[in-house]
């Protein structure tokens, strides 16, 4: 099944975060404003977003198109080596 992936940027003393992330399932990925990735299983999902939570939990960025990129770029580079 192919989810959206979303999440929260959240400001803080160090700079921002992001934390939240969810998987939406969806029949029209949008790789244009956001992330789409393709998961097998349900357990496969639930272990992916808990990877991403503690990948980004202790990063902070200084702007937003920065903290998108860096997910992107994470999720993307994830899903090939799949």
């Amino acid at each position: 099944m192919i989810y959206q992936l979303g999440w929260a940027t959240l400001p803080g003393l160090r700079g921002l975060s992001c934390t939240e992330f969810r998987a939406t399932p969806t029949t029209s990925p949008d790789n244009e404003r956001g992330v789409a990735v393709e998961f097998a299983s349900d357990d496969e999902r639930d272990a992916f977003l808990r990877q991403l939570e503690e990948h980004f939990k202790a990063r902070r960025f200084t702007n937003t198109a920065d903290a998108f990129d860096s997910v992107k770029a994470y999720v993307l580079e994830h899903t090939a080596k799949r």
